[in-house]
């Protein structure tokens, strides 16, 4: 039997009864349209997409929150009909008698409304901040993220943006709901809240997990403006720093920021561009492990980095290529040698192994291109193609913590490139950048999203250790509060230790300055350069070398003899150094560099009245004597 319109008009009404009753018990919009994300137990945080129009604050709340206003309004709407019913001759007089029951009204809606009125006025006041701070930060700010974050533009921000009214304070707390889908970037997120909300110093912490994602955004105290050691809070807490933990400023909230060389990062690699204060953050590491007890080797190819190293005891400052080259070779079987020891005697045995070594390798980008090109020229045929003082830096970097040598590298562009392999760079665990480009920092310090913005400001530098970004003051040292500070610590220790038993190992070919191969040198433990800095420091520990092969010494397993070893070791006077050895320098620049330049060599025996100096050591000397010139200045 067909069905006749009447009987579908019944089953279309009683299917929308039907309908509207379970959205009624659901909590839901009773015109069936599903606006917001809210269910049943939990409450909206935004609109759904392609949903059009204004969607009232009704449908941000949980289901049975809606549900408990609908009985609530049922309930008081049946109330007053079965009390009407129930008291029909009182309901009854009251219509009777409309103008008293008019009057009463009027006098209680009077009292009704005057307090409506002022409850309204309370709260415009109460809240007139909160919707100021709506209308200048948060609604903007809703405006710049519903996009990037999927959300529709009709979402109410108060569903999903906590802004607190102090937001630009110190620790002040800020909590960004995130969609689930998590299809977002988190550097456009992060840029767009900083600059919304014109928030500098911020650390974003992320959390994904859960179904309700969120983003906290937390303001902190900044460093302070300066750090002076001068400052007797400063001295003292440098003073109590641990001898492997030396002090590089003082970060956010007041919090002292250290590398611990020992527990943390053996090598700290230092990236800041020209007037970055590159010199400021080693000058503050530098000095403060030399009054540890530390050697320091300087490997200033500019000559004029450290100035106020100059002369130190326990400071091997190289500034000459061929100085260079030839102390990262010596390191580099140096720290064989400490491998050794701390094999057989372990690596406690800190006396055995020596003293802590830092290597301040400075301007790494130009210093590894001469070293390539001071080899390709002096090597020959058969040597290997690699620099060898590049091959012993490497092999330094892997040495580790353990044989308690320590590399502070500089460079301008710190590219996987310039140090030889991404490989090399990953043994910086701590990273230190000033004035840095964002391609830097996504370069060194990717790990940290968003990237902190980079400031200009004197001494301020980014701290990363374990993958988290310190924003630091860094300590500011004086030349002669550096000087000072260094020279007034335990003095370099010049012991000799213990060596291991004699191991074969890989020879190392070494080539004079002046193009000719030295002999082959066996990877017994050297005694380490004297160098630039022969007159003041001491020489630095040695081991007792293993006994000799007979068969090496047999004229056929040597190379040829170098000529200027005889001249080199002969002593002569200023006048005598100068005609015959060092004629570009003048006898009287000779004379004043002995009564005012710290490094020059100290003289080795006398001639009468004239003291007498090696030779080599015033060659070396004037190699690595500060000037504006820079490059090789050999002038054998």
């Amino acid at each position: 039997m067909a069905q006749t319109k009447f009987d579908r008009q019944v089953e279309e009404t009683a299917e929308a009864v039907m309908f509207g009753i379970g959205r009624f018990l659901g909590g839901r919009d009773m015109d069936g349209i599903k606006r917001t994300d809210a269910t049943f137990w939990h409450p909206a945080t935004r609109v759904l997409p392609k949903v059009e129009g204004r969607v009232s604050r009704s449908s941000y709340r949980a289901g049975w929150q809606r549900l408990t206003f609908r009985m609530t309004f049922l309930s008081a709407a049946g109330s007053g009909g079965w009390w009407t019913w129930e008291n029909q001759e009182t309901a009854q007089a009251l219509i009777e008698h409309r103008d008293a029951t008019l009057h009463t009204l009027q006098t209680g809606g009077i009292g009704v409304a005057s307090a409506a009125a002022a409850g309204g006025v309370a709260y415009g006041w109460l809240t007139r901040e909160r919707r100021e701070l709506m209308r200048e930060w948060v609604v903007p700010l809703h405006q710049a993220l519903h996009r990037p974050l999927g959300y529709a533009e009709q979402t109410d921000p108060r569903m999903y943006l906590h802004v607190p009214k102090n937001f630009s304070d110190d620790d002040a707390q800020i909590r960004v709901g995130l969609p689930t889908h998590l299809a977002f970037s988190r550097d456009l997120v992060a840029d767009l809240i900083t600059q919304k909300l014109a928030l500098e110093s911020v650390t974003f912490s992320w959390h994904p997990e859960g179904r309700t994602p969120y983003v906290l955004v937390k303001k902190t105290r900044r460093p302070p403006k300066k750090a002076a050691f001068k400052d007797p809070k400063v001295r003292e807490l440098v003073a109590k720093a641990p001898e492997s933990a030396p002090v590089i400023g003082i970060g956010t909230s007041g919090r002292t920021v250290s590398v611990d060389l020992d527990a943390e990062s053996p090598h700290i690699l230092v990236n800041a561009s020209t007037g970055g204060g590159k010199s400021v953050i080693l000058r503050c590491i530098t000095c403060q492990m030399l009054h540890t007890g530390s050697h320091a080797y300087i490997l200033d190819f500019k000559r004029i980095s450290h100035p106020w190293a100059r002369g130190i005891p326990g400071v091997t400052y190289c500034a000459d290529i061929a100085d260079i080259h030839d102390a990262l070779i010596e390191l580099g079987m140096e720290g064989r040698r400490r491998v050794r020891v701390a094999d057989e005697l372990g690596i406690d045995a800190v006396d055995a192994i020596g003293p802590r070594l830092l290597i301040l390798f400075e301007e790494v980008n130009a210093t590894m291109r001469q070293l390539a090109r001071y080899w390709e020229r002096i090597r020959e045929s058969g040597d290997p193609k690699v620099s060898p003082a590049i091959d012993a830096f490497n092999e330094v970097l892997y040495m580790g913590r353990q044989v308690r040598m320590h590399v502070l590298l500089v460079a301008q562009s710190a590219t996987a490139r310039a140090l030889g392999g991404p490989e090399v760079r990953e043994q910086f665990a701590t990273r230190i950048l000033a004035r840095y480009s964002l391609n830097a920092w996504r370069m060194l310090a990717g790990e940290v999203t968003p990237a902190p913005k980079s400031t200009k400001h004197p001494g301020r530098a980014q701290v990363v250790i374990g993958g988290s970004a310190n924003e630091t003051q860094v300590l500011f040292f004086t030349d002669a509060e550096a000087r000072e500070w260094a020279t007034t610590g335990p003095p370099p220790t010049a012991k000799t230790r213990p060596a291991a038993s004699p191991q074969p190992a890989p020879a190392q070919l070494q080539k004079a300055a002046d193009g000719s191969a030295t002999a082959t040198v066996d990877d017994a433990p050297p005694t380490l350069p004297t160098a630039p800095e022969t007159a003041a420091q001491p020489a630095l520990p040695t081991a007792q070398a293993p006994a000799a092969d007979p068969a090496a010494a047999t004229p056929a397993a040597t190379s040829p003899a170098i000529p200027a070893a005889v001249d080199d070791d002969q002593a002569v006077g200023l006048r005598e150094a100068h005609e015959h050895h060092l004629p570009e320098i003048t006898i009287a620049a000779l004379r004043y560099a002995r009564a005012n330049d710290r490094t020059f060599p100290r003289p080795v025996g006398k001639r009468g009245a004239e003291l007498l100096y090696r030779v080599g050591d015033l060659k070396r000397w004037a190699r690595n004597r500060p000037r504006a010139a820079v490059g090789t200045t050999d002038l054998d």
